[in-house]
């Protein structure tokens, strides 16, 4: 009995050893070519970190410096398009936009831009910017919300002013004033006290300790609202 077992399980083993080699004939074309494609690309991958996107990221840190030491003198005309020897912003985003100096110099354009008044490319290079960072995203939402108010856009300004007051609440101070601004425009501009009143409670709730937590009594008094705790 054990015997029969024995050449049973042996003719199984013949079985799938037979199914594997009639695998590999018929797909070993294929399987080989995914190797090599494997292979190719891990290499690709080794050869274009190392010696392509790190170069190119520590040359365009050297080359920002000048258009960022003008951007700290608020010469914001020679940030942005550089001095004729030294480029600018722009150019930095031109030449390594797939850069961290590239995208950075995405929101270094978006702030001069706004200082400039010019709120369409503003919020055009504020909106190519990424960041993992919440204090910095909170930051680049409510500079969208200036520049999005300043064109008369209330319904985009308001919901960027909310996503810069919710991004990082530890901010009391910026969270609150944006809050603040977003219950504003909401009364003043959009005409919609209801939405108005429930974003000045939000803000007396979660921040009544800043300037805007202890003001907007006065906010919530002129819409009907007395006595909030």
């Amino acid at each position: 009995m054990a015997d029969k077992n024995l050449v049973h399980e042996g003719d199984k083993a013949e079985i799938v050893i037979a199914k594997a080699k009639d695998f590999w004939v018929r797909n070993s074309k294929f399987i080989s070519i995914a190797c090599v494609v494997v292979v190719l690309g891990v290499a690709g991958y080794f050869i274009y970190n190392n010696y392509i996107r790190k170069p190119k990221e520590i040359q365009s840190v050297d080359i920002m410096y000048k258009a960022e030491a003008y951007y700290r003198i608020d010469s914001l005309n020679l940030a942005l398009k550089g001095d004729g020897q030294y480029k600018g912003f722009l150019k930095v985003i031109d030449d390594y936009g797939g850069t961290d100096a590239g995208n950075l110099a995405c929101y270094y354009a978006g702030v001069c831009y706004l200082k400039l008044d010019d709120n369409a490319n503003a919020i055009k290079y504020l909106k190519k910017f990424n960041t993992s960072s919440k204090p910095v995203q909170a930051r680049v939402y409510k500079l969208l919300g200036d520049a999005n108010g300043d064109l008369g856009k209330t319904a985009d300004a308001v919901d960027y002013y909310k996503k810069a007051a919710h991004t990082f609440e530890e901010d009391k101070d910026g969270s609150a004033e944006a809050l603040f601004l977003a219950g504003y425009l909401t009364d003043r501009v959009l005409k919609n006290q209801k939405e108005a009143i429930e974003l000045y409670k939000e803000l007396k709730e979660k921040f009544p300790r800043t300037k805007e937590g202890g003001e907007v009594d006065n906010y919530l008094a002129q819409l009907g609202v007395y006595n909030v705790n």
